[in-house]
């Protein structure tokens, strides 16, 4: 039996999520735009809960085009505060709207989100090794570095732990434990190259 990090436990959408696709880098913007706005959902709920509604935040959220969300405006806020398939918090709405506008200011800045973003790993994927779950940092200072950027970029709900679990997610990190066999995979793809 194929050892996994203890986090993702035994529901089948987890374990497909941590077996498939988190710690793999990312580096499409429409899907990194799409993993820091649900990041930002999750604040204060469990990963699980985000996963279970992804499929109506993408049909909700036009499928994370940044152009679209951009172009958001109080019914659209409106509809979405309706919207039972999602995390219905004005806040968090109105943040995914705000990053999408921050997304395509970044974008025309640095030519993509992908080269703004990974920039803070200098382009490269960290692999940790982590022994245990306990060993593991809720923020680094790539993460601490990432929030004061994005937030003065206009980002919002990106704080250093959102960020850090968002690098996480897009492989900008690779925190599998090292006994999870996720761990030697995405290290040996990444040297790779």
């Amino acid at each position: 039996m194929m050892k996994r990090c203890d986090w993702c436990g035994s529901d089948p959408l987890y374990v497909a999520y941590h077996d498939h696709e988190w710690g793999v880098p990312v580096h499409d913007d429409r899907r990194l735009f799409e993993m820091l706005v649900l990041e930002g959902a999750q604040a204060g709920l469990n990963w699980i809960t985000i996963l279970r509604k992804r499929d109506n935040y993408r049909r909700a959220f036009d499928g994370f085009d940044a152009e679209r969300v951009a172009g958001y405006g109080d019914a659209d806020v409106a509809r979405l505060l309706g919207d039972a398939g999602i995390v219905r918090n004005r806040l968090k709405v109105e943040s995914a709207i705000a990053n999408a506008r921050a997304a395509l200011e970044t974008r025309a800045q640095f030519g993509s989100l992908d080269a703004y973003l990974w920039g803070f790993v200098d382009g490269r994927p960290r692999h940790a090794g982590w022994r245990t779950l306990t060993e593991v940092p809720a923020s680094t200072a790539e993460s601490e570095l990432m929030s004061r950027e994005l937030r003065r970029r206009g980002f919002r709900f990106v704080g250093p732990t959102i960020c850090y679990a968002f690098m996480q997610a897009v492989g900008m990190v690779n925190d599998h434990l090292a006994g999870c066999f996720r761990f030697t995979e995405i290290r040996d793809q990444a040297m790779h190259a």
